[in-house]
Protein backbone atom coordinates (compact mmCIF):
# COMPACT_ATOMS: atom_id res chain seq x y z
CA UNK A 1 0.00 0.00 0.00
CA UNK A 2 2.90 2.37 0.70
CA UNK A 3 4.33 1.89 -2.60
CA UNK A 4 1.52 2.59 -4.20
CA UNK A 5 0.82 5.47 -2.46
CA UNK A 6 4.30 6.94 -3.25
CA UNK A 7 4.33 5.90 -6.55
CA UNK A 8 1.08 8.29 -6.86
CA UNK A 9 2.36 10.86 -5.43
CA UNK A 10 5.76 10.14 -7.38
CA UNK A 11 3.26 10.79 -10.56
CA UNK A 12 1.65 13.89 -9.65
CA UNK A 13 4.79 15.71 -8.56
CA UNK A 14 5.90 14.58 -11.76
CA UNK A 15 2.68 16.01 -13.71
CA UNK A 16 2.74 19.05 -11.75
CA UNK A 17 6.40 19.76 -12.92
CA UNK A 18 5.54 19.61 -16.31
CA UNK A 19 2.78 21.26 -16.20
CA UNK A 20 4.66 24.37 -15.04
CA UNK A 21 7.11 24.07 -17.79
CA UNK A 22 4.14 23.63 -20.15
CA UNK A 23 2.07 26.73 -19.32
CA UNK A 24 5.32 29.04 -19.65
CA UNK A 25 5.66 27.95 -23.02
CA UNK A 26 1.97 28.47 -23.60
CA UNK A 27 2.17 32.00 -22.11
CA UNK A 28 5.13 32.78 -24.45
CA UNK A 29 3.69 31.89 -27.70
CA UNK A 30 0.41 33.53 -26.88
CA UNK A 31 2.51 36.89 -26.24
CA UNK A 32 4.23 35.95 -29.06
CA UNK A 33 1.79 35.62 -31.73
CA UNK A 34 -0.16 38.53 -30.82
CA UNK A 35 3.37 40.25 -30.77
CA UNK A 36 4.27 38.81 -34.25
CA UNK A 37 1.48 40.93 -36.57
CA UNK A 38 2.77 44.22 -34.75
CA UNK A 39 6.72 43.75 -35.09
CA UNK A 40 6.11 42.65 -38.89
CA UNK A 41 4.15 46.16 -39.74
CA UNK A 42 5.90 48.03 -36.92
CA UNK A 43 9.51 46.94 -37.08
CA UNK A 44 10.86 45.72 -33.72
CA UNK A 45 13.89 48.07 -33.62
CA UNK A 46 11.59 51.09 -34.44
CA UNK A 47 9.57 49.60 -31.49
CA UNK A 48 12.16 49.40 -29.29
CA UNK A 49 14.69 52.76 -29.97
CA UNK A 50 11.36 54.81 -30.16
CA UNK A 51 11.18 57.79 -28.35
CA UNK A 52 7.85 58.20 -27.80
CA UNK A 53 5.14 56.47 -27.06
CA UNK A 54 2.13 58.20 -28.64
CA UNK A 55 -0.62 55.73 -29.13
CA UNK A 56 -3.85 57.99 -30.20
CA UNK A 57 -1.45 60.71 -32.30
CA UNK A 58 -1.72 61.09 -36.12
CA UNK A 59 0.71 59.20 -37.10
CA UNK A 60 0.84 56.45 -34.17
CA UNK A 61 3.89 56.41 -32.07
CA UNK A 62 4.84 53.00 -30.61
CA UNK A 63 8.21 53.62 -29.16
CA UNK A 64 9.41 52.12 -25.61
CA UNK A 65 12.44 53.32 -25.12
CA UNK A 66 11.17 56.12 -22.70
CA UNK A 67 9.53 53.18 -21.23
CA UNK A 68 12.71 51.36 -20.89
CA UNK A 69 14.44 54.06 -19.47
CA UNK A 70 11.61 54.34 -16.70
CA UNK A 71 11.69 51.09 -15.78
CA UNK A 72 15.81 51.26 -15.07
CA UNK A 73 15.75 54.16 -13.66
CA UNK A 74 13.54 52.88 -11.13
CA UNK A 75 14.93 49.73 -11.06
CA UNK A 76 18.33 51.01 -10.78
CA UNK A 77 16.99 53.32 -7.85
CA UNK A 78 15.87 50.22 -6.49
CA UNK A 79 18.38 47.99 -6.15
CA UNK A 80 21.18 50.53 -5.15
CA UNK A 81 18.95 50.94 -1.79
CA UNK A 82 17.64 47.10 -1.16
CA UNK A 83 20.52 45.31 -2.23
CA UNK A 84 23.42 46.67 0.59
CA UNK A 85 20.28 47.13 3.11
CA UNK A 86 18.85 43.94 2.64
CA UNK A 87 22.15 41.95 2.77
CA UNK A 88 23.44 44.16 5.83
CA UNK A 89 20.34 42.90 7.07
CA UNK A 90 20.59 39.47 6.31
CA UNK A 91 24.34 39.52 8.29
CA UNK A 92 22.76 41.07 10.81
CA UNK A 93 19.78 38.68 11.67
CA UNK A 94 22.35 35.61 10.83
CA UNK A 95 25.08 36.47 12.48
CA UNK A 96 24.75 39.16 14.96
CA UNK A 97 21.84 38.61 16.85
CA UNK A 98 20.64 36.00 19.16
CA UNK A 99 18.03 33.07 18.32
CA UNK A 100 14.80 34.66 20.17
CA UNK A 101 15.18 37.80 18.00
CA UNK A 102 16.03 36.49 14.76
CA UNK A 103 13.29 34.53 15.05
CA UNK A 104 11.13 37.85 15.80
CA UNK A 105 12.89 40.16 12.67
CA UNK A 106 12.36 36.57 10.44
CA UNK A 107 9.15 36.78 10.93
CA UNK A 108 8.38 40.52 10.61
CA UNK A 109 10.69 40.47 7.10
CA UNK A 110 8.55 37.64 5.65
CA UNK A 111 5.15 39.92 6.71
CA UNK A 112 6.29 42.71 4.48
CA UNK A 113 6.83 40.53 1.69
CA UNK A 114 2.07 39.85 2.32
CA UNK A 115 1.83 43.87 2.31
CA UNK A 116 -0.22 44.44 -0.76
CA UNK A 117 1.30 46.09 -3.78
CA UNK A 118 -1.60 49.14 -3.34
CA UNK A 119 -1.07 49.38 0.15
CA UNK A 120 2.54 50.02 -0.78
CA UNK A 121 1.89 52.40 -3.52
CA UNK A 122 -0.47 54.19 -1.49
CA UNK A 123 1.49 54.62 1.56
CA UNK A 124 4.40 55.99 -0.19
CA UNK A 125 1.94 58.92 -2.79
CA UNK A 126 0.60 59.75 1.27
CA UNK A 127 3.70 59.84 3.58
CA UNK A 128 6.81 59.31 0.68
CA UNK A 129 5.90 61.79 -2.21
CA UNK A 130 5.15 65.04 -0.03
CA UNK A 131 8.09 64.73 1.51
CA UNK A 132 10.61 63.77 -1.19
CA UNK A 133 9.18 67.12 -2.66
CA UNK A 134 9.77 69.08 -0.08
CA UNK A 135 13.04 67.46 0.87
CA UNK A 136 14.88 67.77 -2.70
CA UNK A 137 12.78 71.21 -3.68
CA UNK A 138 11.20 69.99 -6.57
CA UNK A 139 8.05 70.70 -8.35
CA UNK A 140 6.76 67.11 -7.76
CA UNK A 141 7.42 64.10 -5.65
CA UNK A 142 5.87 61.82 -8.19
CA UNK A 143 9.47 60.80 -9.77
CA UNK A 144 11.85 58.15 -10.11
CA UNK A 145 13.21 57.97 -6.80
CA UNK A 146 9.86 57.95 -5.19
CA UNK A 147 9.18 54.57 -6.98
CA UNK A 148 12.63 53.13 -6.06
CA UNK A 149 12.56 53.57 -2.28
CA UNK A 150 8.90 52.36 -2.38
CA UNK A 151 9.95 49.35 -5.11
CA UNK A 152 13.01 48.54 -2.59
CA UNK A 153 10.90 47.87 0.43
CA UNK A 154 9.62 45.07 -1.52
CA UNK A 155 12.12 43.76 -2.74
CA UNK A 156 13.73 43.60 0.62
CA UNK A 157 12.06 40.64 2.06
CA UNK A 158 13.12 38.42 -1.36
CA UNK A 159 16.72 39.61 -0.90
CA UNK A 160 16.73 39.07 3.10
CA UNK A 161 15.24 35.83 3.11
CA UNK A 162 16.92 34.47 0.50
CA UNK A 163 20.65 35.44 1.83
CA UNK A 164 19.89 35.08 5.39
CA UNK A 165 19.63 31.24 4.32
CA UNK A 166 22.77 31.27 2.27
CA UNK A 167 24.88 32.39 4.90
CA UNK A 168 23.51 29.94 7.39
CA UNK A 169 24.02 27.48 5.81
CA UNK A 170 27.69 27.81 5.47
CA UNK A 171 29.65 25.41 7.76
CA UNK A 172 30.29 26.54 11.03
CA UNK A 173 33.82 25.07 10.87
CA UNK A 174 34.68 27.77 8.13
CA UNK A 175 34.04 30.29 10.67
CA UNK A 176 35.50 27.95 13.98
CA UNK A 177 38.54 27.89 11.61
CA UNK A 178 39.21 31.08 10.95
CA UNK A 179 38.64 32.62 14.19
CA UNK A 180 40.88 29.88 15.77
CA UNK A 181 43.36 30.91 12.84
CA UNK A 182 43.22 34.49 14.74
CA UNK A 183 40.44 36.43 12.23
CA UNK A 184 38.31 39.14 13.65
CA UNK A 185 34.75 38.47 13.73
CA UNK A 186 34.12 40.69 10.90
CA UNK A 187 36.90 39.34 9.12
CA UNK A 188 35.30 35.49 9.04
CA UNK A 189 32.33 37.15 7.83
CA UNK A 190 33.89 39.46 5.14
CA UNK A 191 36.16 36.84 3.59
CA UNK A 192 34.79 33.72 4.70
CA UNK A 193 31.07 33.90 4.96
CA UNK A 194 29.96 36.19 2.40
CA UNK A 195 32.63 34.72 -0.08
CA UNK A 196 31.50 31.05 0.22
CA UNK A 197 27.67 32.66 0.28
CA UNK A 198 27.91 34.89 -2.73
CA UNK A 199 26.29 32.65 -5.51
CA UNK A 200 23.25 32.58 -3.66
CA UNK A 201 23.30 35.97 -2.37
CA UNK A 202 23.61 37.40 -6.04
CA UNK A 203 20.79 34.93 -7.43
CA UNK A 204 18.36 36.66 -4.08
CA UNK A 205 19.25 40.16 -5.55
CA UNK A 206 18.21 38.96 -9.39
CA UNK A 207 15.25 37.28 -7.95
CA UNK A 208 14.68 40.91 -6.10
CA UNK A 209 15.17 42.47 -9.10
CA UNK A 210 12.73 40.44 -11.37
CA UNK A 211 10.22 41.40 -8.53
CA UNK A 212 11.04 45.27 -8.90
CA UNK A 213 10.95 45.34 -12.79
CA UNK A 214 7.51 43.49 -12.46
CA UNK A 215 5.91 45.73 -10.31
CA UNK A 216 2.66 47.47 -11.10
CA UNK A 217 0.29 49.27 -8.99
CA UNK A 218 3.39 50.74 -7.11
CA UNK A 219 5.03 52.52 -9.86
CA UNK A 220 1.83 53.60 -11.74
CA UNK A 221 0.48 55.59 -7.99
CA UNK A 222 4.04 57.07 -7.75
CA UNK A 223 5.78 57.68 -10.80
CA UNK A 224 3.89 60.47 -12.28
CA UNK A 225 3.10 58.01 -15.48
CA UNK A 226 4.88 60.60 -18.27
CA UNK A 227 5.92 58.83 -21.57
CA UNK A 228 8.82 61.12 -21.48
CA UNK A 229 13.11 60.02 -21.62
CA UNK A 230 13.90 61.12 -18.24
CA UNK A 231 17.42 62.81 -17.25
CA UNK A 232 17.76 62.33 -13.72
CA UNK A 233 16.01 59.91 -11.03
CA UNK A 234 13.69 63.04 -9.53
CA UNK A 235 11.66 63.39 -12.84
CA UNK A 236 8.62 61.24 -13.63
CA UNK A 237 8.48 58.35 -15.20
CA UNK A 238 6.52 55.99 -16.79
CA UNK A 239 7.18 52.09 -16.57
CA UNK A 240 5.94 48.93 -19.54
CA UNK A 241 4.18 47.42 -16.46
CA UNK A 242 2.26 50.53 -15.89
CA UNK A 243 1.62 51.72 -19.45
CA UNK A 244 0.13 47.49 -20.07
CA UNK A 245 -1.89 48.34 -16.93
CA UNK A 246 -3.07 51.45 -17.84
CA UNK A 247 -4.27 51.22 -21.27
CA UNK A 248 -5.03 47.46 -22.05
CA UNK A 249 -8.73 48.17 -20.75
CA UNK A 250 -8.69 50.83 -23.65
CA UNK A 251 -7.82 49.42 -26.31
CA UNK A 252 -9.36 47.88 -29.03
CA UNK A 253 -9.41 43.84 -29.43
CA UNK A 254 -6.83 43.25 -32.51
CA UNK A 255 -5.93 46.32 -33.04
CA UNK A 256 -2.37 48.13 -33.05
CA UNK A 257 -2.37 50.18 -29.98
CA UNK A 258 -3.34 46.19 -28.32
CA UNK A 259 -0.64 44.12 -30.20
CA UNK A 260 1.73 47.10 -28.96
CA UNK A 261 0.81 46.01 -25.21
CA UNK A 262 1.33 42.52 -25.58
CA UNK A 263 4.22 43.67 -27.80
CA UNK A 264 5.39 45.17 -24.07
CA UNK A 265 4.77 42.49 -22.66
CA UNK A 266 6.99 40.09 -24.14
CA UNK A 267 9.49 42.61 -24.09
CA UNK A 268 9.28 42.20 -20.10
CA UNK A 269 8.78 38.36 -20.20
CA UNK A 270 11.80 37.81 -21.85
CA UNK A 271 13.45 40.65 -19.27
CA UNK A 272 12.34 38.71 -16.09
CA UNK A 273 12.90 35.24 -17.70
CA UNK A 274 16.73 35.96 -18.12
CA UNK A 275 16.85 37.31 -14.60
CA UNK A 276 15.37 34.36 -12.90
CA UNK A 277 17.48 32.15 -15.42
CA UNK A 278 20.73 33.66 -14.30
CA UNK A 279 19.62 33.66 -10.52
CA UNK A 280 18.87 29.74 -11.08
CA UNK A 281 22.39 29.22 -12.49
CA UNK A 282 23.75 30.85 -9.48
CA UNK A 283 22.20 29.10 -7.22
CA UNK A 284 22.93 25.70 -8.76
CA UNK A 285 26.38 26.87 -8.46
CA UNK A 286 25.84 27.55 -4.96
CA UNK A 287 23.92 23.82 -4.59
CA UNK A 288 27.26 22.28 -6.24
CA UNK A 289 29.69 23.53 -4.38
Amino acid sequence: MGKIVDTVVEKIVFLCGILSVIFVILIFGFLFIESFAFFKNFGILKFIFGRYWCPNSEPVLFGIFSLLMGSFFVTLGACLIAVPVGVMTALYISEVVNKSVRDILKFLVELMAAIPSVVIGFIGMIILVPCVRKLFNIPTGLTAFSGSVMLAFMAMPTIVTISEDAIRSVPWQYREGALALGATKWQTVRRIVLKTARPAIIAAIMLGIGRVIGETMTVMMITGNSSRIPHSIFEPVRTMTAVIAAEMGETVNGSMHYRALFSIGLMLFLITFTINFVADLFLGKNKNK
